[in-house]
């Protein structure tokens, strides 16, 4: 008698083959049975419902939240069974004590997660990475995890004030960097990462350490991959410089032999640049290395709000002011009709381009209803709203950020929308030298809840996409599956065939839905974030125990830390 059995399920099982309808059998947190099973101690009726394996999200920041967070929301959610975090080059080990707090507004600053929440919510029990390995490893989770090592954290570790300021590496530093990322892969670490875009900065404004790294440098630091013969070179690639980047990119992936990923996206700069990576990309098939672009499964954007990081009055004095006031004074304030008039007469601070980009965009931002249409069209833009109406698109906008007490949003898709549609995700997500991540899960506190991309994926582009071509759906599951599992080496899960882990998803595809994101406060000293939660989630099943039923986590904690890659069996 099987541990558990799903009864009469619809089987996408990972491998992007056709669905079929079968039972499954579980025993000791592995499938064992596909097809015609017996009995189970428990039994979970499907009747025809979706069975998928989890998802594995590898583009994550969970590295302070997996210390305080058993659950690890908002992605245990959303069907996600495994998360790698340590992406873009931040994260906290290696860190002596007194840089604690850097690191700390490192992440803040890339990553816009509450400084207040990491201080008071990271349980410090480490100073080598070897040693956050060990701490790490303590922790029970709903889900599990793995890490990289992060550029930042290194740089800072080795070149002390030097590398936090982006001075040029030594070869002795370089060796010693070498040795430490060698060290942590031995340990676990799933791979190395780095940031090269003038995006990522520290609270304090200045890039991440490693941002202008010399090749040798980089170089260096692959030799370590090499030797440890596991681990992925992940790249936070500056957008404009991604198909000149491609060749020392390639170059790495060929001298390493381990997989190199970088992100790819659309952007407004440049809206057709992404076709030059693409390209460049291809030329890069029959070099002997392994290069993958990660790209996102919608637009990457921002919400906006008035209590959250970005909004069109965001960098106006008065508006300013108000930010260190709580919600409810927040909000007595913008009721006054004055307080209004002196907004809209005010001018804006000057903070960089992209900042003025991004608040003044108006064709880009999107009204939000009760519910969040991530492929907006045209006429619902404040632009256009505002030119039917012959209304100042800056009032409209503080209009819509007004309505449902003072809680209004409006979405704005900053990269992969330059066309006003997703045409070009569609194209990318066949290519076969793309992975879906960039999901960001748990980061950008105050500005995406991008953590239930897995949910988007199966309704958007599957179910109910209107405005192009949808994706089949056994073509969705394996983007999410087995091809994001493999790429980390995780060959013991993301498919659903005997010998497996049983990690696994029972969902009622007809109902999946996603709520409208709501801003919550409950990290850490009261630290606020975006939520995004889903409906239609049957079972989530990791390591063969239930973690969550009916949408409502159960409290099971069967998820543990991955050290290093993992083997079919």
């Amino acid at each position: 008698m099987h541990d558990l059995v799903i009864r009469d399920g619809k089987i996408i099982d990972g491998t992007g083959r056709p669905a079929f309808s079968g039972d499954i059998g579980i025993d000791s947190g592995r499938i064992t049975a596909v097809g015609k099973v017996s009995a189970g101690q428990r039994e979970i009726k499907a009747n025809g419902q979706l069975v998928t394996p989890g998802f594995v999200d590898v583009h994550t920041h969970y590295d302070a939240q997996v210390t305080w967070d058993p659950y690890l929301t908002p992605s245990s959610n959303h069907g996600v069974t495994t998360v790698v975090m340590g992406n873009c080059g931040v994260g906290f080990a290696p860190c002596e004590s007194v840089k604690r707090s850097w690191l700390i507004g490192l992440m803040e600053g890339v990553e816009d997660i509450p400084g207040a929440a990491m201080h008071e919510g990271i349980q410090w029990e480490w100073e080598s990475f070897p040693e956050y390995i060990e701490a790490l490893k303590t922790k029970k989770r709903a889900i599990d995890f793995a890490t990289q090592i992060p550029h930042g954290a290194l740089r800072a570790y080795v070149m002390k004030d030097r590398g936090a300021a982006n001075e040029d590496a030594t070869s002795e530093d370089i060796e010693q960097m070498y040795a430490l990322v060698k060290d942590a892969l031995s340990a676990g670490a799933l791979g190395f990462s780095t940031s090269r875009t003038m995006l990522h900065k520290a609270s304090d404004g200045r890039p991440v350490p490693g941002t202008f790294a010399a090749k040798e440098e980089l170089f260096g630091i692959g030799k370590a991959l090499r030797e440890a013969g596991h681990g992925v070179f992940q790249l936070a690639a500056e957008h404009v410089d991604v198909p000149q980047e491609l060749e020392w990119i390639d170059a790495l992936a060929q001298e390493t032999g381990r997989p190199v990923s970088f992100n790819l996206s659309q952007i407004d700069q440049d809206t057709t640049l992404w076709k030059s990576g693409l390209a460049r990309l291809e030329a890069c098939r029959g070099s002997g290395g392994q290069v993958v672009a990660q790209v996102a499964g919608r637009a990457i954007g921002i919400i906006m709000n008035f209590h959250l990081t970005a909004h069109p009055f965001a960098l106006h004095p008065s508006f300013m002011q108000l930010m260190s006031e709580s919600v409810e004074a927040r909000k007595q304030t913008l009721r006054n009709p004055e307080f209004k008039t002196k907004l809209m007469k005010e001018s804006a601070m000057v903070f960089g381009e992209f900042e003025t980009f991004v608040t003044t965009s108006f064709h880009k931002m999107f009204m939000v209803g009760d519910s969040l249409d991530y492929e907006p069209s045209e006429e619902r833009s404040i632009a256009s709203i505002a030119a039917r109406q012959g209304r100042d698109p800056k009032e409209v906008a503080f209009d819509c950020l007004c309505e449902d007490d003072y809680n209004g949003m409006l979405y704005f898709p900053l990269f992969n929308y330059s066309d006003g549609c997703l045409d070009v995700l569609h194209e990318l997500h066949q290519h076969p030298q793309t992975a879906i991540g960039l999901s960001d899960a748990g980061a950008h506190c105050g500005a995406i809840c991008d953590g239930g991309m897995p949910t988007f994926m199966l309704t958007h582009w599957t179910r109910d996409r209107s405005r192009g071509a949808k994706l089949p759906i056994e073509h969705i599951v394996r983007r999410q599956t087995s091809q994001t599992a493999s790429l980390f080496g995780l060959h013991d899960r993301g498919t659903i065939r005997p010998g497996l882990r049983a990690d696994l998803n029972i969902i009622d595809y007809e109902n999946l839905r996603l709520d409208k994101p709501i801003i919550a406060y409950d990290l850490p000293a009261g630290g606020r974030r975006l939520l995004q939660k889903s409906h239609g989630y049957r079972a989530t099943i990791v390591n063969g125990q239930i973690i969550s039923e009916f949408d409502e986590l159960t409290g099971n904690l069967p998820g543990r830390l991955i050290r290093g890659p993992r083997k079919t069996s």
